[in-house]
């Protein structure tokens, strides 16, 4: 407890002390999602070292556990009680870079199944933080009726450390299902889009779906006899053996298709799931059509976002040497002036993680 003290003290020491000096700091958790956002400014403050569980309770599906954690660390608590976090959040660890929870949940990214069971906001139960004034601030719990006025839990998921330096994380896990499978399928992008749909309206135990040039991959996951009637009912081609590693280098960005050559950026298009193709090159669709993936150059961002906006969705500048255009989407008001009266409200000097995800933000 006196350790704990100690580095939440020290922490919130250099908050206020970059508050008074007119400094900023960028909150780092072991670097894995530095690539994201649009710039990485302002001095480290490096959350590695305030790691650890602070409690778990699996028959009460809750943990909570320090913001620098590594993500590992808490997804092998996890499975030893037979448990998981369902959202999949992807890792993206390389080169040294290992993922924290805090990390997690800035970024707010989630992996193949997101579309069937929510995003990690949804599994936000209560968070420990650091305002921009160095006060310590306590938002939730361990419970899920304790909403009162803006979910600020659930505000901090993908937020990219911009309104506050999380300490603590409390999260709602789930039991891992007792069986799943892997269907394969040979269509085209407007069949399986189509298909996708048809599916989507039927009591099927869909998990997780990748489409990409000429097939189709579905995953089935839950009650036995429910993925068995599944399989009956939908057809195609069972993947063995490698399906587990199929949908880990999904999430993890490891398939040949994300690989980039020459000028290419990775574009993240998220419409809805029953938009037709759209026409912008290769393309990988996930989310049961409700996610694209595309690669084309920072030039084209007019081009994509222009066909993302006639699908009423939006894209985002996933991966980019350059970034030489905005990473997100424009705000359009009220949504543009309600972020920013968050941030004043939570960071009033804007010492935390300054144009991180706009350049004027």
């Amino acid at each position: 407890m006196a350790l704990e003290t100690d580095v939440i003290a020290s922490m919130a020491a250099r908050v206020q002390s970059a508050t008074a000096a007119g400094t900023q700091l960028r909150i780092r958790g072991g670097g894995s999602k530095d690539f994201y956002g649009q710039s990485l400014e302002g001095d480290i403050l490096d959350m590695t070292a305030y790691a650890g569980i602070v409690s778990y309770e699996p028959s009460e599906l809750v943990v909570t556990v320090r913001a620098g954690t590594p993500l590992a660390d808490l997804e092998a608590l996890l499975a030893a009680q037979g448990q998981c976090l369902p959202f999949e959040p992807p890792h993206f660890s390389a080169a040294g870079a290992r993922a924290t929870v805090g990390g997690m949940v800035a970024s707010g990214l989630n992996g193949p199944a997101r579309t069937s069971v929510g995003a990690v906001r949804d599994y936000m139960l209560g968070v420990v933080l650091l305002n921009g004034k160095g006060e310590r601030l306590v938002f939730g719990g361990q419970v899920m009726k304790n909403v009162a006025g803006y979910d600020v839990s659930r505000l901090m998921a993908g937020s990219l450390g911009t309104l506050g330096v999380l300490l603590e994380v409390s999260l709602k896990v789930l039991p891992v299902a007792p069986m799943e499978a892997t269907l394969v399928f040979d269509m085209g992008e407007a069949a399986a889009l189509q298909q996708l749909n048809r599916w989507g309206a039927m009591p099927l135990p869909v998990n997780a779906s990748c489409w990409r040039e000429g097939r189709l991959w579905v995953r089935l996951r839950g009650a036995k006899a429910a993925v068995a009637a599944a399989q009956k009912t939908m057809g195609g081609d069972v993947l063995d053996g490698d399906a587990a590693r199929h949908w880990t280098a999904l999430r993890e960005q490891a398939q040949p298709f994300f690989a980039l050559q020459g000028d290419e950026s990775l574009w993240r298009l998220s419409v809805p799931d029953t938009t037709a193709p759209l026409n912008l090159g290769e393309t990988l669709v996930e989310w049961g059509g409700a996610q694209r993936w595309v690669k084309r150059p920072d030039g084209d961002a007019a081009l994509i976002r222009e066909a993302a906006a006639q699908a009423s969705g939006h894209a985002t500048l996933f991966r980019s040497a350059h970034k030489s255009v905005p990473v997100f989407s424009a705000l359009k008001p009220p949504l543009d002036r309600i972020h920013r009266e968050l941030k004043k409200q939570f960071d009033p000097a804007g010492v935390f993680n300054p144009r991180r995800m706009y350049a004027d933000f």
